[in-house]
């Protein structure tokens, strides 16, 4: 059974409560209540949030040889940090990078994503469905 980390990046704890016209009225909980719904007992699913970027490393680093592909929400990180790059660059599993709102059609500075370099898919505009997604892919490539 693969071990698959779904991991959030600052502010999505607020998820349904922070700018629901961008983000949707979905928490966090109820994000991972539809994940495990897409993947049943197929796989162990992990979740974790910060809104600190060292966590973020920390649990990346961590994730290496116990699980088998990250989901990441980077949140704001995405767009500025070097070291959670480095820190996926240093993992060896799948990678699958989640956006809720398309960051593509936002503000200049939220179109590059230095996860995306290390990321086997992006995965952007979907809502929170975009978890779902990524799930079902990495279901796919695990199996």
């Amino acid at each position: 059974m693969p071990t698959i980390l779904i991991l959030n990046g600052p502010n999505l704890n607020l998820l349904g409560q922070r700018q629901p016209e961008i983000y949707g009225a979905e928490t966090l909980d109820d994000v991972a209540d539809q994940c495990r719904a897409v993947v049943g007992d197929a796989a162990d699913l992990r979740f974790a949030q910060s809104n600190h970027e060292g966590a973020l490393v920390d649990l990346i680093q961590e994730a290496r040889g116990t699980t088998d592909a990250i989901v990441i929400n980077p949140g704001a990180y995405s767009h500025t940090s070097v070291a959670i790059l480095d820190a996926l660059n240093a993992y060896d599993g799948a990678v699958i990078e989640v956006h809720i709102s398309n960051i593509h059609k936002r503000e200049a500075f939220r179109h590059h994503s230095y996860v995306s370099g290390r990321a086997d898919a992006v995965i952007a505009g979907l809502g929170v469905e975009g978890y779902a997604a990524a799930l079902r892919r990495l279901m796919q490539l695990l199996s």
